[in-house]
């Protein structure tokens, strides 16, 4: 690592320490922006005290990002379209993260500044669909290519459904507390029980509900959202640095085994369906090394010598450090170009299901040197949500315990909200989903509200729900509008 940083020159080195600095405000941002309505339950109720619960959330979301892998990084990565993947450079790069990086944070830090529950992930999503856009209108390529649409598609369904799910679950949960136990305290809110009880805290057992919901939305916060600056930090250092990122340069060689091997074996799945693929694939045709072009461009056309140059360019290859730096960049490449094709493939209406199952398996082997990060960034973005935590909670708290219902929030409430959340964003991990934990927490608060007979707050729901759908296209607009300008004054 020090004698990468040494090889580099200046004005490189220099921008490539603001980028990550950008990039670690983004998710110190992140943790006192969205963290907050991880523990504005255990906080609202007096589980916790304020000082002990942000602590511990950002002890827990530490560790959530320490051990919640990459898939959320790569499906944040894979929203732009691959040919801007494979071709980044050092200005389009800066000009990309920095653009899409200022317009993320404006829009955090203004409805933080509110008290809005606005959701990071949507912000951060928004300002990378602006960022592909505006590439392909500078480019003039095909709207249509300028983004992921089916990647963003899959993560805007995940987006909208989630905080369904969050209200509709939390409301029956809260409606099955009741039925239970219709009697029971936990159905107080804590000035009711001070008043009629003379107990601040919550009772036992509801307590302990209470703390370990909250530090689990922590670490599946921690997971989901951290994973979110673990991609950013990825495409600054491959925009910026490639020779040393491209590919991850301490994989085994039973790692870059799996991807000669899913190589292998995909040029054989394709031509065992060619009866299905031949058109789309162009497979059979005779070829020859010149076909694929000089200035690379990912073409399902082109796949099976793409195929073969992907297996050239590994040919006795054991570590990647033996390829020169430009040999590195190909290979993720045609890596790249071959997994996009896969997914696009694996859409098709013609393909059996089982062999759809086959290639999805080839994908995951085929990405096993590529879709990585090494330690010190996962470590990193790791200290910056778990400090950020510890900061800027009590705006959201009070937004989300006192402000979405007519009413205070009531233990069982603030249960039935948290246990929702953990679930839903857990869930989401496993599939490698982005959701927002602002909305899936602060819905399911307001569908306890509705269970409950409280009624909402119009004027808090209108501000959510304002934010809720101008987060998208203002953050678009923004990230849009920096790329383009960035493009015009220092790389065209």
């Amino acid at each position: 690592m020090i004698s990468m940083l040494g090889s580099l020159e200046p004005w490189l080195l220099i921008s490539l320490f603001l980028a990550l600095a950008f990039v670690l405000a983004f998710e110190f941002i992140n943790g006192f922006h969205d963290t907050a309505n991880a523990v504005a339950t255990v906080i609202y109720t007096r589980a916790m005290p304020p000082t002990t619960a942000v602590i511990a959330s950002g002890i827990f979301n530490f560790f959530g990002v320490l051990l919640g892998g990459v898939g959320v990084a790569y499906a944040i990565v894979h929203l732009l379209p691959v040919d801007l993947l494979i071709d980044v450079n050092s200005g389009r790069g800066l000009a990309m993260v920095f653009s899409l990086l200022t317009a993320a944070i404006a829009w955090n830090l203004g409805t933080w500044f509110f008290g809005i529950p606005a959701s990071s992930s949507h912000t951060l999503i928004g300002a990378i669909l602006g960022v592909g856009m505006a590439n392909a209108l500078i480019t003039q390529t095909e709207l249509s290519q300028g983004v992921n649409w089916q990647k963003a598609i899959d993560i805007a369904i995940s987006l909208v459904v989630s905080p369904l799910a969050g209200f509709a679950v939390a409301a029956l949960f809260l409606i099955t507390l009741r039925w239970w136990k219709p009697r029971s305290s936990m159905h107080r809110t804590p000035e009711a029980r001070l008043k009629q009880s003379g107990k601040k805290k919550p009772p036992f057992w509801n307590r302990m509900v209470l703390v370990i919901s909250a530090m689990a939305v922590s670490f599946v916060h921690g997971s989901n959202d951290g994973q979110k600056g673990i991609g950013l930090i990825m495409l600054v250092l491959i925009g910026l640095v490639p020779a040393h990122f491209a590919l991850n340069v301490n994989s085994t060689k039973y790692e870059i085994d799996r991807t000669r091997d899913a190589a292998t074996y995909l040029n054989e799945f394709y031509q065992r369906n060619a009866g299905a693929l031949s058109d789309y694939l162009a497979l059979g045709r005779p070829r020859n090394n010149s076909d694929l072009p000089v200035k690379f461009r990912c073409d399902p056309e082109q796949t099976e010598i793409t195929i073969a140059a992907l297996l050239r360019s590994l040919e006795g290859v054991t570590r990647y450090d033996q390829l020169a730096p430009q040999a590195r960049l190909d290979v993720r490449r045609y890596v790249l170009c071959l997994d996009d094709t896969a997914r696009k493939v694996s859409k098709l209406a013609y393909l059996p299901p089982e062999e759809a199952r086959d290639l999805a398996r080839l994908r995951k082997d085929l990405n096993a040197t590529t879709e990585y990060a090494p330690f010190w960034v996962v470590l990193g973005v790791a200290l910056a949500l778990g400090t950020g935590t510890m900061v800027g909670w009590k705006r959201v708290v009070t937004t989300v315990g006192e402000k979405i219902g007519n009413h205070g929030m009531t233990y069982a409430q603030g249960m039935s909200a948290q246990v929702t959340a953990a679930m839903a964003i857990g869930a989401a991990n496993v599939f490698s989903l982005p959701v927002s934990t602002t909305h899936v927490l602060s819905s399911g608060v307001a569908g306890t509200m509705v269970a409950n007979r409280s009624g909402l707050q119009k004027k808090t729901i209108g501000n959510i729900l304002i934010a809720w759908v101008l987060t998208l296209p203002v953050s678009i607009l923004l990230s849009a509008g920096l790329y383009w300008l960035a493009y015009v004054v220092f790389i065209r």
